[in-house]
């Protein structure tokens, strides 16, 4: 006789699907911004080196050509990224965004070091910077226009956890800090004559770069790794498990991310005389509760049947 069939879970509700396409639009929308902005600045600049002969107005029109390039790229790669599993990548596609991440890392510090370079020639070949007035009508512009950027994204960045976008972020906040170097440069150059401080503040931004590419590489290689979640996350999930008293144990907690989603696996261990309905009926509302506790989480859960003078203190 064939054993009765064990109750499906409930059909999971509209919400998450619909916080999950409106996750996609945001990071979507954030990276066609992050290239239109890019390439704007890139050709005005370029036009104020151009007027100017800064060297900071230069390093920042490098920068932002290759902040295009990097949010070129960024754009391709999340929009692969976020293409749903299919049956030869049954766990997605979300390691695409760390790549981007390190894609990102070796073109800032590709800029750094061309910035690095031309300082030192500039200290040791000292110019004047000319039309400092359209310098500073241009940095005025791509501040403005960096800070409501680098305010959308940090929106986006803390709905989604984005590492692509993260990594687009840390570019434009050493722009914001290349915007003020250059400004200061100019005005030190144009109107005090101190040719000596435009190199200096190429050199600083540039180091300033470095970091940024570090940070970037550091959290990418990370991620494609599989680092577990947070230690505040694991603990949480722990708390969750251990507000069940027919559970003796919990043991192999695995968790690691991959772009949006987020894995979660473990050994529950349970009385050997308990059925396999309340099993599954207590993995289940763990499931759920976790599912609450971790978005865009899938977890998987194993049931192992332990006596209760074998069960080890619970973990």
């Amino acid at each position: 006789m064939r054993p009765k069939a064990l109750p499906s879970p409930a059909a999971a509700p509209a919400g998450p699907s619909a916080e999950l396409a409106n996750s996609h639009r945001m990071m979507g929308l954030a990276t066609r911004a992050s290239l239109g902005m890019a390439l704007v600045l890139l050709a005005l600049k370029l036009y104020a080196w151009v007027s100017s002969g800064s060297v900071a107005m230069l390093a920042s029109a490098v920068d932002s050509g290759l902040d295009a390039l990097a949010s070129g790229v960024t754009l391709v790669v999340v929009r692969w990224s976020l293409a749903p599993a299919d049956h030869e990548h049954r766990f997605g596609h979300g390691k695409l965004e760390p790549l981007a991440g390190l894609i990102q890392a070796a073109l800032v510090l590709t800029s750094a070091v061309a910035l690095l370079r031309t300082a030192v020639h500039r200290l040791t070949h000292p110019a004047p910077v000319e039309a400092g007035w359209l310098g500073l009508a241009v940095m005025a512009l791509a501040s403005v226009a960096t800070v409501l950027l680098l305010r959308y994204q940090r929106k986006v960045v803390a709905h989604t956890g984005s590492t692509a976008i993260r990594g687009d972020s840390l570019h434009y906040a050493t722009d914001l800090a290349m915007n003020a170097a250059v400004a200061i440069s100019i005005v030190a150059s144009w109107a005090l004559g101190w040719l000596w401080l435009d190199p200096v503040l190429g050199l600083v931004v540039a180091v300033l770069a470095g970091r940024s590419a570090a940070g970037i590489g550091w959290e990418a290689t990370q991620l494609l790794i599989d680092r577990e979640l947070p230690d505040a996350d694991r603990s949480h999930i722990a708390e969750i498990i251990g507000r069940h008293p027919e559970i003796l144990g919990v043991h192999d907690l695995r968790t690691r991310r991959s772009g949006l989603q987020r894995f979660v696996q473990f050994h529950l261990e349970f009385p050997a005389d308990i059925s396999l309905r309340d099993a599954h009926r207590i993995g289940h509302e763990i499931e759920s509760e976790v599912c609450k506790l971790v978005a865009g989480a899938e977890v998987i859960v194993h049931f192992d049947p332990m006596p209760d003078h074998d069960a080890p203190p619970h973990r």
